[in-house]
Formats: C-alpha cells, structure tokens, sequence
C-alpha cells in the first residue's frame, strides 16, 4: 500500500502586487513542516509540484528543511516534477469576475465576496476564464496520475500544491462527488498535509489538513 501526501502552499503575499509568491511566514511554514518530517524520520519515493512560483517556493523550502534532498539522503528527493493540472483556480479574476472591486476589501470582505463568486463560478454562470467544470476535470486528471505512481508497496509520493485542488480531491473521495468542494476550501490551512492511502481498492482520506507542526500563531487560512 502507498501514501499520497497533499500540502498546500505556504502563506502566499495576500495583498500585494504578486500574490503567487510566499511571504516570509509562508516560507517559514514551509520549513517548519520539512523539519517536522526531518524529526520524525519521514521519507518519500517521489514529489510533483503545480506549475505556480508558490508551489515551487513550499517545495523547496520544506524538502530542504527536511534534509531529503541533500546528496547523500537515503532515500533522498533529487527534485520534484512539476504538473500544471494541480494549479489553483485564478481566485483572483474568479472574485473580480464577480465584483470588481473584490481587490479592495480587506481579508475578511474579500474572502465574502470570493465565496459569493464561487457559488456562481460553480453553477456555470457568468464569464470565467477557467470554467468550473474544466477546474474540476484537470485536477482530477492529475490526481488519477498521481494516484497511479502512489501506487505500490512503499511508495510515498508528495504533491504541493493549493487548497482549491485538495479540497475537490476531498470531497471527491468523501462524498464521492464535489459538494464539500467549497465547505473543505474554506478550512485549509497554509502548509497543511492531507494524506491518502492508496491500496487496491483505491485511495481513501487518512487525514485532512494536518498542520500540527505549526504553532497556533503561525496557522493561516490565506
């Protein structure tokens, strides 16, 4: 039986004029969480990263927090390969989509009017980049894909990415369709761990949106 071990980015830069880079919290998430893997002698066969600069940030911060990507770790990480179908949806044109002036509420107002815009988004409505329908299907697609390489005795496969795409695998295999998508979205945590197993029968939710090494100052939702 393998694992597949979903963390979601770091805290990102909410806020300012380059939103998909970590701030220094995030990064510092990102490390805690390598170190908690480092203390607790936790290996992994293989890691894939979605296609944004966050993504690659929390890679690189928790693998080398974590020691398994120096040369002589064994089992070692040599790097992580990148696959664009775990990207985060634009939340960003999804919420401007909705409300253009979503940009210039503070956190909390923000958040109100991206849950507003998701609920449209979601139904089909209005006019997105990214329809919701096409979101759902790619992320799927990667997780099957992953879900393939997880499986197998010992296998141990790292996915960092956001809280969009680990919220719908969630919901996915806890409802069997995608209606806690938004419910799930809501509560993942900055840097967080939602782990899978994956045997013969497929893969099933062990734990969801585990952040247990950060201290409670450091826990984020955006």
């Amino acid at each position: 039986m393998g694992t597949l071990h979903l963390v979601r980015h770091g805290q990102a830069s909410f806020g300012t004029d380059d939103y998909d880079r970590l701030s220094e919290l995030g990064t510092r998430q990102s490390a805690a969480l390598g170190s908690a893997w480092e203390a607790g002698g936790v290996v992994f066969t293989d890691a894939i990263a979605g296609g944004m600069l966050r993504h690659a940030q929390t890679a690189i911060a928790a693998i080398d927090a974590s020691g398994l990507g120096e040369e002589d770790a064994d089992p070692g990480l040599s790097g992580y390969e990148i696959d664009p179908r775990w990207n985060e949806y634009d939340h960003l044109a999804v919420a401007t989509a909705f409300d253009p002036g979503a940009l210039t509420k503070n956190s909390k107002e923000f958040q109100a009017a991206l849950n507003e815009a998701i609920d449209v988004w979601r139904r089909g409505e209005g006019d997105f980049a990214e329809p919701y329908k096409l979101f759902r299907e790619r992320v799927l697609a990667g997780f099957e894909e992953a879900v393939r390489l997880a499986s197998g005795k010992g296998r141990r496969v790292l996915v960092f990415t956001s809280g969009g795409p680990i919220a719908m695998v969630a919901s996915q295999l806890i409802t069997g369709d995608d209606s806690a998508f938004q419910q799930l979205n809501d509560v993942v945590v900055n840097s967080s761990v939602t782990t899978l197993m994956v045997g013969a029968t497929g893969p099933r939710v062990l734990t969801f949106n585990d952040h247990g090494h950060l201290p409670a100052a450091d826990v984020t939702f955006r």
